[in-house]
């Protein structure tokens, strides 16, 4: 599924020619059953992780509006000691924020060593949104393009394995979600008149986004793109490429204090 999913660095991430409503070969069931398979693997990853202390993992999604960010994390964390997460959520950059550099709010955000730190939009917002609304021109967004290959390579080289997803929304689906979610009073203050304005610009920004994934899709930092418009689909992928990232950093439980055979406690 992780090859299927990747952007491979240096080619185009061509996102017209990956299906929104790809079911990844699983139906509900067995997605659901997969889910819990893979939340109870993520757990003991985590536990070696935090027991580790050296190294720590950022899970980045980005998305259209509606694309399921605050939901995947809901499905994809259940269960895990919190302790051991840290979620944060960027939105427009406060004034003290806009008196430093578009990274800044970024770095002070990131995973602690033996933390899985998780971003509900990222320093992306700043090569995507900042473009759309004219912030940036495009030599600087060309620009920030390689200080964001630089800094993630730098994260990379420090110990941060990034697992960056892109939540691949088709347009019919999100209007059936914000329709859904302007008539639910519980979810009617998730409902923003900007949602309107940027759904009205929809080739637009996905424009956008694709050539940021290509532009920063590198070997040690690539993009998935994962299919959105089943929450079911979305969640068992996002939890298997973070399972992946952990395997792959294989975290070791620390060896117990010498002498410790034969204590008795009384």
């Amino acid at each position: 599924m992780r090859a299927q999913l990747r952007v491979a660095p240096g080619e185009d991430a061509a996102l017209a020619r990956r299906p929104t409503d790809d079911q990844l070969g699983f139906d509900r069931a067995g997605a659901q059953r997969r889910l819990a398979e893979l939340v109870e693997r993520l757990a003991a990853l985590q536990n070696r992780l935090w027991a580790e202390d050296r190294r720590s993992v950022l899970l980045v999604l980005q998305g259209m509006d509606a694309s399921g960010k605050d939901g995947t994390i809901g499905r994809v964390f259940t269960g895990l000691n919190p302790q051991g997460c840290r979620v944060v959520s960027f939105k427009a950059p406060s004034t003290l924020e806009l008196e430093h550099d578009f990274l800044w709010r970024i770095h002070l955000a990131l995973p602690r060593r033996g933390e899985i730190g998780i971003f509900n939009r990222s320093h992306y917002e700043d090569v995507v949104t900042a473009r759309a609304i004219g912030v940036i021109d495009d030599a600087a967004r060309e620009r920030r393009f390689g200080h964001i290959r630089d800094f993630e390579r730098m994260l990379a080289d420090e110990g941060t394995s990034l697992v960056k997803v892109f939540l691949h929304l088709g347009r019919d689906e999100q209007r059936e979600r914000l329709a859904a979610r302007l008539a639910d009073p519980e979810k009617r203050w998730k409902f923003r008149v900007e949602d309107l304005e940027s759904r009205a610009r929809w080739d637009e920004y996905l424009r956008l986004y694709e050539e940021a994934l290509t532009a920063t899709s590198t070997p040690y930092a690539p993009w998935y793109v994962v299919p959105a418009d089943r929450k079911w689909v979305s969640g068992v992928a996002v939890a298997h490429l973070l399972v992946r990232a952990l395997e792959d950093l294989d975290p070791r439980i620390p060896a117990a204090d010498p002498g410790l055979e034969g204590v008795e406690i009384v």
